[in-house]
């Protein structure tokens, strides 16, 4: 969900013929391998496949919600929706802003993430207040890991809220791992850590056994029901045979 710090990388450059050299499914096969792309900057159309040697990831039995944000989300602060501004969640995520004058998602990367959108793969967290976009988050998803991307605010705690409602619904549908890949003090704060690629490995294997109920990632939750469902003790989930 962050911008990319010193890791083990390979170097394909696919800018010249995205369309044609690494296509959506070239992209998922990354995802399901336990490798991910990232842009060098906004303006310098390369994309470069990442394997970091730590991962970090959000243990979905261990979220952890800073009280003054539990106070926030339950008071419903922002209009939450999925799905419904996933072109406009990227290009918020690719905005300049304080602390970060540029950005990785280029425009092969923004082509390629739309097309998993259209196909269902690739899913927007959003936060409204009076018809506008405030803030968000978007990534993928493949069984049971969604590979967080991106997020952005425009209003204060706007990604933050977004971050417990995306758990809120991960949590509820049967999700088991939620990617993060790069370790940060600030998704420390939600109880991110950081695991060897190898552990990773195998706990991406088995959550690409289940199958969540994708159908639910939309439902409506109230801020009370969100900090609730990001936080409870998790039942047993059933693996897919």
């Amino acid at each position: 969900m962050v911008q990319a710090p010193e890791g083990r990388v390979t170097e394909p450059d696919f800018s010249a013929a995205s369309a044609d050299g690494f296509t959506a499914d070239d992209l998922l096969a990354c995802y399901a391998s336990g490798v991910f792309p990232m842009g060098e900057a906004r303006d310098d159309p390369r994309v470069f496949i990442i394997q970091p040697d730590q991962r970090g990831i959000i243990p979905l039995d261990r979220f952890h919600i800073p009280a003054r944000l539990r106070r926030t989300v339950r008071a419903e602060p922002f209009d939450i929706r999925v799905d419904t501004a996933f072109d406009a969640v990227v290009a918020g995520c690719a905005q300049a802003a304080q602390g970060r004058e540029d950005t990785w998602i280029n425009d092969p990367i923004r082509r390629l993430y739309a097309q998993l959108h259209a196909r269902g793969f690739a899913h927007s967290i959003e936060c409204w207040r009076d018809e506008r976009l405030v803030g968000g988050l978007y990534g993928v998803t493949l069984g049971g890991a969604f590979f967080g991307e991106s997020m952005f605010s425009r209003e204060r705690d706007a990604s933050k809220v977004a971050l417990v409602h995306l758990v809120a619904r991960l949590r509820l549908c049967g999700w088991t791992l939620l990617d993060a890949q790069f370790m940060t003090d600030h998704l420390a704060g939600f109880g991110a850590v950081e695991t060897p690629q190898s552990i990773y490995l195998r706990l991406l294997k088995a959550a690409m056994r289940l199958t969540p109920d994708k159908a639910r990632l939309r439902a409506s939750l109230s801020g009370d029901q969100a900090v609730t469902a990001a936080i409870q003790p998790l039942q047993p989930t059933t693996q897919a045979s």
